[in-house]
């Protein structure tokens, strides 16, 4: 899977890429054949609560992609949240194709 992570407004650290790297590709487990992943991270109005916003949208073949957007107190709160409900259009759309 093809990982590119985005930021807007602020530089990330590698640490902040690095847990990227390692949320992201485990939602290979629920669907195989993930074509890659866009994630933007921004800064939404400094200085207040619940500023970090994630965005998460996977490149998956017979459909364009699955979107996700949380937002939280950190940047790893916010990805741990958009990789949940990523994880959970997944299963919505594996079960569809075992319907068709």
């Amino acid at each position: 899977m093809n990982i590119q992570v985005k930021t807007v407004h602020f530089t990330a650290d590698q640490k902040l890429i690095d847990f990227v790297n390692k949320k992201v590709p485990k939602l290979d487990i629920y669907f195989e054949g993930i074509i890659g992943a866009e994630v933007t991270m921004k800064v939404v109005k400094p200085e207040t609560v619940n500023n970090k916003l994630a965005e998460i949208k996977l490149s998956i073949p017979g459909s364009d992609y699955l979107f996700a957007e949380k937002q939280a107190d950190s940047f790893e709160e916010a990805i741990d949240l958009a990789v949940e409900a990523i994880r959970k259009q997944l299963t919505k759309f594996k079960d569809k194709l075992k319907d068709k």
